[in-house]
Order: structure tokens, then sequence, then C-alpha cells
């Protein structure tokens, strides 16, 4: 089948490159000239593991091709999808701007029969505006549905080529049919893979958003429970199992932390609040998995503050893990930007390491903090150590060398990666995230909420 894919950030890369790997001719559209030369180089501009790979075997066997041209794009597939940025406006609504002005292409530029999906994230209705875009430009027949992606950054690729589900928001049976055969091949019966879900096209767009606040209302849940955990002296990673193993509930995404991230969940909790807002629909409880999330976001900061002082000039402290999940560079809404920059504030040393994220990390804080070759780097003179991503390399160190090169043994872990236990019989001064905070080769101290 020929694919144009309109946009080549994450989410069209991803689905460009599997699409042509199932076999599909893929034509990927950007108007970055200078994106579009690397990636015809093969030169991925985002850090998502398997995808070069992916994308230099599809351009090797001519399968996927990268271009400026957007009309030629559009003119040479039969299904189009609309994969363009939707950023988060002033009031927390999403950008179309750039969806529709695709739109409006696509309608200049057809010629025959279309099939056009968005694929962006999109707010109820957009399906909509996307056709009567189009349909102002031409009257040649286009159908335009929703198929939003499901993809976790760090595992993008194997959450395309081996899906729990599919969603498609179809507008004819015409559609319906084309879209089930293109993604047959990634729901093979017998593989376990997911299944395939048609629906109309709202239902399909609120059903990206409303997945992704559920989770991040799980998340802001369980932090919230973490407080009282602490409060109450009582464990939160023995509430969390208790918890997640009602059949009910899952264990999935209750695990507290330092906050909530990334390039999806901010940015669509909040536009489902001012969706919900727009339809004179109660939003507080997003309202509220919003606030509890900001305030989340500092915990790990007070916490530093209230052991070190609020004058940290001079002060060395380390930060492990600068992006907002592991496997990922990306650090859009990352916690750890509200960690640096408060210390920044207070004229600290900060000394960072992260696997990946280093060069993303220069976009944000440039020359202001230091940026050191390997986490043990990070720890030479530092007053206290700051988790705040779960990299593998950070699960197992040698605390031995730790102690020797930090100035004082204080850990903030804000993705509680190690035991307080342990840590205590290890000599550090040990600080998580719904559990007791430790001092050296002991565990008999509780913090309250926001200590």
């Amino acid at each position: 089948m020929n694919v144009g894919v309109i946009g080549s950030g994450y989410v069209g890369l991803v689905a460009g490159a599997c699409l042509a790997e199932s076999g599909n001719d893929v034509v990927c559209a950007d108007i970055d000239a200078n994106k579009v030369a690397r990636l015809n180089a093969g030169k991925v501009p985002i850090y998502e593991p398997g995808l070069e790979p992916l994308i230099e075997r599809n351009l090797a066997t001519g399968r996927l091709k990268f271009t400026t041209d957007v009309p030629e794009a559009v003119r040479s597939a039969h299904v189009i999808f609309i994969a363009v940025g939707t950023p988060p406006g002033e009031d927390g609504s999403a950008d179309l701007q750039h969806v529709l002005d695709v739109a409006r292409e696509i309608g200049r530029s057809v010629q025959d029969e279309k099939i056009v999906i968005t694929k962006s994230t999109v707010p109820v209705g957009t399906a909509r505006l996307v056709r009567e875009a189009i349909e102002a430009e031409t009257d040649v027949p286009v159908h335009v549905c929703s198929n939003p992606e499901f993809l976790k950054e760090g595992a993008a690729v194997a959450d395309f080529m081996r899906p729990d589900r599919v969603v498609l928001g179809v507008d004819s049976e015409y559609a319906s049919a084309i879209l089930e055969e293109l993604y047959s091949p990634f729901l093979r019966k017998g593989q376990g893979v997911g299944r395939l879900m048609v629906m109309d096209v709202p239902a399909a767009e609120i059903t990206k958003y409303a997945a992704n606040a559920m989770l991040a209302t799980r998340i802001s849940f369980m932090n919230s429970i973490a407080h009282l955990c602490e409060a109450a002296g009582a464990d939160v990673d023995a509430v969390r199992r208790g918890v997640g193993s009602d059949t009910r509930i899952g264990p999935s995404f209750l695990f507290p932390g330092a906050g909530y991230g990334g390039s999806c969940f901010p940015k669509d909790v909040n536009a489902l609040v001012r969706t919900m807002r727009d339809f004179d629909v109660d939003a507080s409880i997003l309202q509220s998995v919003q606030d509890v999330n900001e305030t989340q976001k500092e915990v790990l900061l007070k916490r530093l503050l209230d052991r070190l002082g609020k004058d940290l000039t001079g002060v060395t402290i380390a930060v492990w893990g600068l992006a907002f999940k592991p496997n990922t560079d990306d650090m859009r809404e990352a916690p750890s930007l509200v960690t640096v920059e408060g210390l920044l504030e207070r004229s600290a040393r900060v000394v960072a390491h992260d696997p990946v994220a280093m060069e993303e990390a220069r976009h944000y804080f440039g020359d202001r903090i230091e940026y050191a070759s390997s986490n043990y780097e990070a720890l030479e003179g530092a007053s206290a150590l700051i988790i705040h991503t779960e990299w593998q390399p950070y699960r197992s160190p040698d605390f031995s060398r730790m102690i020797q090169l930090m100035e004082r043994p204080l850990i903030l872990d804000g993705r509680n990666v190690y035991s307080p236990m342990s840590m205590g019989r290890h000599g550090f001064e040990y600080v998580s995230i719904g559990r007791r905070a430790v001092s050296p080769n002991k565990a008999e101290q509780v913090i309250g909420p926001g200590q």
C-alpha cells in the first residue's frame, strides 16, 4: 500500500518506519529541509531504541523515503497520516494550526480518493475541522478518520509492531476495510498481540486523551498516598503491591515518584481539561491531578533544602538522570527541570549525568550546570545526590565508591530505586518517596509530607 506521513517528529517517524517494515511504500514529508536531509542519510534526530536501524533498513530497500515535497507525498499515497505537532496553547488547549495547515495542503494537492487519518493527538472534533479544511479546497472525495497513537517513549517501535490494541475511528465502511488491511500485519492471531477496535471518530479522539488522563491520575493518586504513608509511618511499596494485586486495578502506573513529565501526560491532561470546560463538563478531578503533579515536582528540592539549608552557595549537588523517564532523551516537562532550576536559583553547583539526554539538557541549561562523563564523576565532592531517572546503570552502583567520592553521603531518590534499609547499612542518609528516611545504620526516622 502507498502511505504518506506528513510530519517526521516522534510519532511520524515511528509510524512511517514501522509501516515500511511491514512492506508498504512510505513517503514521510516534512517542511524542515535539514531534518529531511539528515533522515535520508539515516541520521535520526531523536533517541528511541530500535528506530535508527529500522529507518536505515527501509531506506536501503527503497520502501521508506523522506521529502520536503508535501504535495507529492499526498498525490503518491492512498492513505495519508497527519502526524504534526499539537503544542499546548496559552490556555492549555491543543494548538491545531499545523494540523489544519496540512489539511488545507492535502485539499489543494489531492487528485483522487484518499483516506486521511489524524495520527497526532487532537481533541474531539478535530476530524470534523480537518474535513472542513480539505473540502474547502477540493471536491475530490476524502475519508477523514482518527487513529490515535499509544506509543510509550523508549518502547515505541515494539508498541507499534506488537500493539495491545489499535483504535480506529472511521467515517465509512470503505475506510474501515482499507485501514484494517493496513494494520493486519501487526495483529496476527496467535502472536500474543492485541485487537483492532473500530468505533466512531469522536470516540477514537476521546479515547487517546482519556487513556493518558487515566494513567496520569493513577500516578498523582499514588503520590498522594505516598504522602499519607510518610505521615503514618507506612511503606508505600507495601501499599502499592496490596492495591495492585486487586485484579480490578492492576499494578501498572502505581509507582510513586517525583511527578510525571514528558510530551504526553502534561499536555494531554491540560488539553482534556480545556475540552471538558468547553463542553461545560466538570473537570475538577483532572485539575486536581495536575495540581498534585506540579506540587510533587518540588518535593525533592524541598527535602534537600530541609537538610542543607536554603543557601546553597558553593555546595555541589549531583543529579543522576535528566530525561523524564528511561530509554529516551526527552526532557519536556521533566521533574528534573524544576529541581535543577531551583538549585541554580540558590547558587548551587550542579553536576549532572544522564546516559542519553546530555545534549538535550544543554538546550535547557546551557553552561549553567556541569555535565559529567560518568555517573561517578558527578559525585566528586557532592553534598547530595538526587536521582531523577531510574536508568538501568544507576540501579546497582558501587556504593563504597560513592561514599568515598561524596562529601556527604545524602541521597534523595525520586524513583525509589534502592531499599531504605540497605542504604542505611551502606552508610547513606537516604530519602525516598513514601518510605522511611534512614540515617546510616538506622531506620527509625519517619518524614512527614513535604519534608
